[in-house]
């Protein structure tokens, strides 16, 4: 998997390159330059091909230096460029400092505090807009001026193209929020939203959390020659780096390995998924059908018996098991080939509260989504204690809120400086608190492990696909997981394999999608992973 870091840890990355001695800041700071225009130039050929204008917006720390080595790189291929600097000149960090000198023997720089009636005659006949105003390292909101001149740029910027080096300013590499404060919020109203953004060596964070990958455009990593003292780092940092869920997902090969063990439908594993009463049995179906689909043995509903006739109308691969209360419940589980359970997906509160508890006490692989969360929203403590090691909680947002008040209190509160309090953040709490694995959906769906194990399963950029918001689809994605589980996915594995096939799935069917089209993706999905 690609590794996601923190501002903090590739800090960490360049300090211990610096610091042995093979490699300078400045030579950092020249390979980052060189990457951005390399960058621009293979998303945008027919710029390669002519000698056209730029701006360049520099500020005041490092992310300005790499912005002076950009214009000096376009200068020399004939280019054009104006290039204003927000701040003092006599207080750019050393390397900066020497970048601001080498383009000052070949151009001018404007020093204005975005002024919009300086800037705006310069930006009419300009091909491109280079922001390097602040990078990752921001860790306050931006001023009022500055805030409200970046907002009103967003109409100038129309038919523009607009570079972001590292991350547009304003935004936390944290979180992908915006830093706010009394005075102005940047990326508000007429926001700006980047064409493309450079970073390097390793995305970040906020690459792919909230609206950072709205607000960055297309996202390109640019190489800076870091990978020796990556390795090493991460080889003492591992544990808390955050994992970018890839189809190279640890195990996933045994989706489909064949072996002379596995000659019989029980040894793939038995999922029981329980239904709701009459006329709600929609949610149990989708997460059976996924379960099945996905690679579970046998896939077994537990229905209600008001809803007996209808889901045994509505099925003919899946199993279909009467479970009358508690009692029923407890007879079936006394099957000791059922190893995976899911509950919530239509399931009814009442029906909840009751099943459980019950379905807890026996120590299966468990998958709680949907009503099975919400239906201890009065105490959540009282849920945590009856969690095991094997369980997956699936929340969506609101679900979350109503577990972990204090969490998403905490994430959904204004930031005003950074690092901000992120997904990322709230999700490891969450797992911690629970005991077992939390999958926190989303387009940036976190996941989670007690032992802060993390990875985010992104649907953005080359993977976006906006049509998997629809009714059921997560019902589907909490059917991939339990089939994952009856197969012998760890928890974990089984929630970042889950999720990234669910938005395969999405992608391979693409728009006009309901949650009954993803199960039957699989099959053309595994097909495409060689699996």
């Amino acid at each position: 998997m690609t590794e996601l870091l923190t501002a903090a840890q590739m800090r960490a990355i360049e300090k211990a390159a610096i610091d042995s001695g093979d490699i300078t800041g400045l030579e950092l700071m020249e390979r980052a330059g060189q990457g951005v225009v390399e960058a621009i130039f293979e998303e945008w050929p027919e710029l390669a091909e002519t000698a056209g204008r730029a701006v360049v917006l520099c500020g005041p720390g490092n992310n300005g230096g790499d912005g002076f080595v950009v214009a000096r790189l376009l200068k020399e291929r004939g280019w054009e460029v104006e290039v204003f600097l927000y701040g003092d000149p006599e207080k750019l960090p050393p390397d900066a400092r020497v970048n601001y000198e080498r383009w000052g023997e070949i151009g001018d720089v404007g020093r204005v505090d975005l002024a919009m009636d300086v800037l705006q005659p310069v930006w009419p006949e300009s091909m491109l807009i280079i922001d390097a105003l602040f990078g990752t390292g921001l860790t306050r909101p931006l001023s009022r001026q500055l805030a409200e001149n970046l907002d009103r740029i967003q109409g100038i910027f129309y038919e523009r193209r607009l570079v972001s080096v590292d991350i547009l300013s304003g935004v936390c590499a944290d979180s992908g929020l915006a830093l706010h404060s009394d005075a102005g919020v940047a990326g508000s109203g007429n926001r700006i939203e980047a064409d493309l953004t450079v970073t390097f060596q390793q995305p970040k964070l906020g690459h792919f959390l909230n609206e950072g990958p709205l607000l960055c455009g297309k996202l390109k990593v640019a190489g800076i020659g870091l990978d020796d003292w990556r390795d090493q780092w991460y080889s003492l940092e591992r544990p808390a780096l955050v994992r970018l869920c890839t189809k190279r997902v640890e195990g996933s090969d045994q989706i489909s390995k064949p072996s002379w063990e596995h000659l019989h439908k029980y040894s793939h594993g038995h999922a029981l998924i329980l239904s709701g009463s009459a006329g709600k049995t929609g949610a149990a179906r989708l997460a059976a059908r996924g379960a099945l689909r996905i690679g579970a043995g046998l896939v077994t509903l537990g229905v209600s018996p008001s809803a007996q006739m209808e889901v045994a109308s509505q099925i003919t691969s899946l199993m279909l098991r009467r479970i009358e209360g508690n009692e029923g419940l407890s007879e079936l589980l006394s099957d000791a080939r059922l190893n995976a359970l899911c509950l919530g997906p239509g399931l009814g509160l009442d029906r909840a509260r009751d099943l459980v508890p019950l379905a807890l006490n026996t120590v299966r692989a468990t998958v709680l989504d949907a009503d099975a969360l919400s239906a201890f929203a009065d105490a959540p403590g009282e849920l945590f204690g009856m969690l095991h090691e094997t369980c997956v909680l699936t929340p969506h947002g609101g679900e979350f809120a109503r577990l972990f008040p204090d969490l998403a209190e905490k994430l959904n509160s204004v930031p005003t400086k950074g690092p901000a309090y992120s997904k990322v953040d709230a999700t490891r709490e969450a797992a911690k608190r629970a005991g077992c694995v939390v999958l926190f959906k989303g387009p940036d769906t976190v996941i989670a492990a007690p032992d802060g194990r993390c990875s985010v399963n992104s649907a953005h950029y080359e993977r976006a696909a906006p049509w998997l918001a629809t009714a059921g689809s997560g019902d589907v994605l909490a059917g991939f997981i339990t089939g994952l589980l009856a197969r012998g996915f760890a928890p974990m594995q089984a929630a970042e394999t889950g999720a990234w096939l669910h938005v395969e799935c999405a992608r391979h069917f693409g728009p006009g999608l309901i949650a009954e089209d993803l199960p039957e993706q699989l099959p053309a999905v595994f097909r495409e992973l060689g699996l």
